[in-house]
């Protein structure tokens, strides 16, 4: 089944939640974030890696899926935008001005390939990338 067909069933079918799942294969993991600067900076790092990211949206709309009627908030967004909904909801918990921002990896592990760096069944997706942030931004040089 070719990328394009999954995404056209899972629209179909309503399986929108597992969308990030596909991204993994397809194009990356979805990044959310507060701070242009830091998004740009991990793809970066991701492009030099081979760790692709690609940047999803936050916002008021997302963020009234994790409102709660009896807690002061939820920790899902129910069935629709779970990737986002979930960045929303650790964004609640971020001091304001803080840049933050969210890989969602988990999908990553999930049958992870044979590679030259992975031998097992999870791919630590995301390491060598952060790895490349740290150097190329904080390391003292």
């Amino acid at each position: 089944m070719d990328f394009f067909y999954s995404i056209v069933a899972f629209f179909a079918t309503g399986g929108l939640f597992m969308y990030p799942i596909l991204l993994v294969f397809a194009f990356g993991v979805a990044i959310f974030s507060n701070n242009d600067q830091l998004s740009e900076r991990l793809t970066a790092a991701g492009k030099e890696t081979g760790e692709k990211l690609w940047r999803l949206p936050l916002g008021p709309k997302y963020d009234k899926l994790v409102d709660s009627k009896v807690a002061d908030i939820k920790n899902t967004g129910g069935r629709w935008g779970g990737s986002i909904s979930a960045a929303q909801f650790l964004q609640r918990f971020i001091k304001e001005g803080t840049p933050w921002a969210h890989l969602d990896i988990a999908g990553t592990a999930m049958a992870a390939g044979d590679t030259e760096i992975n031998r097992s069944w999870g791919s630590g997706f995301g390491v060598r990338l952060l790895d490349q942030l740290i150097k190329d931004h904080y390391e003292r040089r």
